[in-house]
């Protein structure tokens, strides 16, 4: 659908990390509804976060059920029930639907060759210790790469993401940082190098001074453009949101 409405629009098109809404109660008493990340207040002014929860259920042929069941731990989701009709099994759990969002359904065909299938009911909202993990890249935090998530789970998103923006991110002609903060508290981190131009290239014998001149200047050069320049992200950035391990 993207390409399509690429090619076919012209359209420059920015992908997002799905997302849900959030109860937050403030330390004030006040009750607020957020849709992003980026809503969030200071963690200061926070008392509780709650999120929402799901009732699912999933029908697979009971050769899959120990691959299944991994997968909704993996997703923090808790087995409720196993039961058996004919030779298919019926997993009943319950997990966060923030966990589900991005790539649970495609996850599931993939441990279930297909077999699977899958449906759930909203079932409410349950207090959960979730942080908020912002993503910089040269020293700009990006708000549309912002999540939320459990605590237990920041540490290796974080990782994960820099990572894979490490890939996308184009190189530029001074060292881009890709950073993971949570509440400022840098917690992953990955370097970008930068391109460098031979500019002893064209010069042979004579005084080594005169090297280490033109190398000084550089790196002079690469210092201020490091301070001053702009990284374009391209769209393939946000798409890192939706292709996690």
């Amino acid at each position: 659908i993207r390409e399509r409405l690429e090619r076919e629009y012209n359209l420059d098109l920015i992908v997002t990390n799905p997302s849900t809404d959030y109860q937050v109660s403030l330390t004030n008493g006040d009750e607020l509804d957020i849709k992003s990340a980026s809503e969030l207040p200071d963690p200061a002014q926070i008392k509780e976060i709650r999120e929402p929860w799901i009732d699912g259920e999933i029908v697979v042929p009971q050769d899959y059920i120990g691959a299944v069941i991994q997968l909704i731990v993996s997703k923090r989701g808790r087995q409720k029930n196993l039961s058996y009709i004919d030779e298919r099994a019926l997993i009943s759990f319950a997990a966060p639907l923030a966990n589900l969002l991005t790539d649970f359904y495609d996850q599931l065909k993939s441990v279930t060759s297909g077999y699977g299938s899958f449906n759930y009911e909203l079932r409410g909202y349950q207090v959960e210790d979730l942080v908020r993990v912002d993503f910089y890249v040269a020293g700009e935090m990006v708000d549309a790469l912002s999540v939320m998530c459990h605590r237990s789970e920041s540490q290796r998103l974080g990782r994960e993401v820099v990572k894979k923006l490490k890939d996308v991110v184009p190189r530029q002609s001074f060292e881009v940082a890709l950073q993971a903060a949570i509440g400022g508290k840098f917690i992953a981190r990955e370097n970008i190098g930068a391109y460098r131009k031979d500019v002893t290239g064209y010069l042979y014998g004579g005084d080594v001074s005169r090297k280490k001149k033109l190398l000084a200047k550089q790196a002079r050069g690469k210092k201020r453009m490091k301070r001053f320049g702009k990284v374009d992200i391209p769209s393939e950035a946000f798409t890192v949101m939706l292709k996690r391990d």
